[in-house]
């Protein structure tokens, strides 16, 4: 049967803000404008509360029955955020500890100065690191953990807060947390049942040697200091209640009797995304901007403050649902830390938690990636100064991993971050490149002497900088998420802003490629198109030409472009070009030593079996050119299953769920899935996998733990894949729906490439019911099963299938 529903509002692509910047090529429009650090007007309020009700609330909650430990913060702290500023929570009844990163916080700068190998600098002066705003107390003695009972902590990911509760001589205790878009401030906001009261200080502390200061009329407390880059930053911290006494004096906030307290804090740089500004903004006064928006906050109750933000929160969340199944009563009984390791020790199915597991995915994105810098390694949740890798953007798999999940999974607005931050960085990136990239001494430069365009190394900054080895083929790998993102979206207007950007990169590859002469299995030879001296992420040798990885990533890159040009009516005889050099370049073959599809241009396998990186399959995801149908030759199929199969299945986790990807992608649904459950097994001891809070561990060795959140994207999108194919023209539903949820299930909100959305129902491993949206998108045909059903829309509109035979 099928139903069709007329053009509605709802359903139209959400509204985009513009800013623009000037480039090295000209005036660049770029995205969404991040709205940085600065003065906004008062946010609208509702008129009625947004709430959920307690039995709805709970679907998306996850609980423990234990605070989080102040040495243990990124095992244990619980992440609030409002797309700029991010926190970790401990909520001890007796001394609560936010730990504050505001996403611009970076030293640094543009990093132009390369070193005697041609090579970038990558230290935490030069290149830069992200680093922690602050740290928040609020102390309370008298609630010592040793003397509460019933203590349990809440994250409510679809209202987007964090609650702590226990009873303490008959009384109890509550307090809510959450990090406000509106509002621009992390609120705590502490009450009682039953005649308690609270006693205790506030306390807010910079991390880089800052000296608080409180102001007794102001009520607040507050900071501000710069780095030796110029950035300048600051903090502020206020604090009130309806009772008791509440007074700033010295560095600090005293409160006593009182039978609530709310506490509100804001901070932040006067960092903007400007490149021609020296990305400052130098009439920001983060002080006293902080002290502005904490004060203005403050004059507002804490239930209107909370009723604000799960108002802006609640939306987003709820574009997307999903159903894997139910959980047993048994596993439901259990707190989310107990599920985990239940989940690994038992082998048996936990649907409720995995898809949890897809659900924390989206609440981090929303509360890490909305209004300013993308992010990064550990998006703005740090626990000090010096995370690992600078907690910067990595080129090769990390950055692009971190925003495969939004569109797929009703986020697309999330995205902005990422397109903006690239376009903001452009006209660096530009200039850097055509300055440096040809450095004699550069391994990687282009023989040919010919540079254009633009190229980035392996980790790049907000500051236009990059840092460790150049990566030539980042550029091609950056512009795949961005065009995909047109893919999903059809938003004519974003393509018209990236074009640059595509351009660009085309043209530093028109410059780079050289000629080389192949002979085929037949003996029939042929010149070809190569890539010049690279390395495949991140093993082998150094100086190989036409590695695999490359060789994809720029076919896919041209075959963008052309896309790009056609659409906009742009370049059209230059894009026709690059059709033609496509056309020229040498494609990856099986090796006739290993079977597997070459990662360079040898027979030899030139580097490790189990390697972590899948650059040698970009082919298979995240592009789409090789794929489980007639459109591959069979051996190429072959070549890249083996491979595939070669790395494993146990790895860190970002790579566990590029593999998970690469075998939804091959319709292997019982490997793709046992990749997810490898992704929740519990991180003990610094191990692979997830710690108590679902933060993805990754295991470097002697003990040591690091956090990296590309696997808590990664995950959510494999989970995706397998329930969801597309393209262009082609979905496909339950492509690789394993076992474990097969029984019955549904999911909402799927974005799906060429410009639909998808709502999905199925049983007994079947679809039972699809409704598809246009957001821009007219024709395409979908396959369930052994059925296709070519389907026509007019943008808004929705019809719904439920015949599959």
């Amino acid at each position: 049967m099928d139903t069709q529903h007329p053009e509605s509002s709802d359903n139209h692509p959400s509204r985009r803000r513009f800013l623009t910047f000037a480039s090295t090529a000209g005036a660049v429009a770029a995205l969404g404008g991040l709205p940085a650090f600065t003065a906004s007007a008062a946010p609208l309020r509702p008129a009625s509360s947004p709430l959920l009700s307690a039995a709805a609330a709970a679907k998306n909650q996850l609980w423990w029955r234990a605070p989080g430990s102040p040495t243990s913060m990124i095992q244990q702290g619980l992440p609030v955020g409002n797309g700029r500023l991010g926190a970790l929570t401990s909520n001890d009844p007796a001394a609560e500890l936010l730990t504050i990163t505001d996403s611009t916080l970076w030293t640094g700068g543009r990093n132009d100065t390369l070193q005697s190998d041609g090579q970038f600098p990558y230290g935490r002066d030069d290149f830069g690191s992200l680093t922690l705003l602050a740290e928040l107390t609020v102390d309370i003695p008298a609630h010592d953990l040793g003397s509460v009972d019933n203590y349990r902590r809440t994250l409510d990911l679809a209202q987007g807060f964090v609650s702590a509760s226990y009873t303490l001589s008959g009384v109890t205790y509550r307090r809510q947390i959450f990090a406000s878009r509106p509002d621009d401030v992390i609120v705590l906001y502490f009450s009682q049942q039953g005649g308690g009261s609270y006693t205790g200080t506030v306390s807010l502390a910079g991390t880089h040697g800052e000296t608080t200061t409180a102001n007794r009329a102001g009520h607040y407390a507050s900071f501000g200091a710069s780095f030796a880059n110029g950035l300048k930053y600051g903090a502020a911290v206020t604090a009130h209640s309806s009772t008791g006494t509440v007074a700033a004096d010295g560095t600090s906030i005293s409160f006593r009797s009182c039978k609530d307290l709310t506490v509100v804090v804001s901070g932040g740089t006067n960092y903007a995304p400007d490149a021609a500004a020296g990305f400052r903004d130098p009439s920001v006064d983060p002080e006293r901007l902080a002290r502005t928006k904490v004060m203005a906050a403050a004059g507002h109750s804490a239930s209107t403050l909370l009723y604000t933000h799960v108002a802006d929160f609640r939306p987003v969340f709820e574009q997307q649902d999903i159903n894997l199944g139910t959980s047993s009563t048994a596993q439901r009984r259990l707190d989310t830390w107990q599920r985990i390791q239940a989940r690994y020790r038992d082998d048996v199915p936990d649907p409720e938690l995995e898809a949890a597991c897809l659900q924390f995915g989206r609440y981090l994105m929303i509360s890490g990636s909305r209004g300013s810098l993308p992010m990064g390694l550990q998006g703005p949740w740090l626990d000090g100064n010096d995370p690992d890798w600078m907690g910067d953007y990595h080129t090769d798999i990390n950055v692009q991993m971190n925003y495969w999940m939004a569109d797929r999974t009703g986020l697309s607005d999330c995205f902005d971050a990422f397109a903006d931050y690239c376009l903001a960085q452009l006209p660096s990136w530009t200039d850097v490149t055509r300055r440096l990239f040809n450095t004699s001494t550069n391994r990687f430069r282009n023989s040919s002497g010919k540079v254009a365009g633009w190229a980035v190394a392996f980790s790049t900054n907000p500051y236009g900088g990059s840092g460790w080895w150049w990566h030539p083929a980042g550029n091609a790998w950056l512009c795949q998420n961005l065009f995909e993102h047109y893919e999903f979206t059809q938003d004519r207007a974003y393509l018209e802003r990236i074009y640059p950007l595509l351009k660009g990169a085309v043209e530093f590859w028109e410059a780079r490629l050289i000629t080389t002469t192949v002979t085929d299995a037949s003996g029939t030879s042929r010149e070809v198109l190569v890539d010049d001296s690279d390395w495949s992420p991140e093993q082998g040798p150094q100086d190989a030409k036409g590695i695999t990885y490359a060789q994809e990533a720029v076919w896919n890159l041209f075959g963008t472009y052309r896309t790009a040009t056609r659409v906009l009516g742009r370049d059209l005889s230059y894009g026709a070009t690059v059709d033609g050099l496509r056309e020229r370049l040498y494609l990856p073959v099986v090796s006739p030593t290993t079977g597997w599809l070459e990662e360079w241009m040898s027979p030899d396998n030139l580097g490790e079996t189990t390697h972590r990186h899948l650059s040698p399959l970009f082919g298979l995801f995240p592009g789409d050119r090789i794929r489980p149908d007639d459109s591959t030759p069979k051996d190429i199929l072959a070549g890249a299953t083996a491979l595939l199969t070669a790395r494993g299945m146990n790895s860190y986790g970002w790579s566990n769920a590029w593999r998970s990807l690469c075998w939804a992608r091959l319709k292997n649904a019982e490997k793709a899935y046992q990749l997810v459950v490898n992704n929740l097994r519990p991180s003990v001891n610094g191990s692979n996998g997830s710690a108590s809070n679902l933060f993805d561990i990754m295991d470097m060795g002697g003990g040591r733990g690091i956090f990296q959140i590309d696997a808590n994207f990664g995950t959510p999108s494999a989970m995706i894949e397998m329930l969801v194919y597309s393209r262009p023209g082609h979905v496909e539903l339950l492509p690789a729906l394993p076992a474990a949820w097969a029984a019955s299930g549904s999911v909402s909100g799927v974005g799906v490439r060429g410009g639909f959305v998808a709502d999905l129902k199925w049983r007994g491993g079947k679809v039972t019911q699809l409704t598809l949206r246009s957001v821009g998108g007219r024709d395409t045909t979908v396959f369930a099963g052994s059925t296709s059903r070519k389907v026509s829309l007019k943008p808004g509109a929705s019809v719904t299938l439920s015949d599959f035979g």
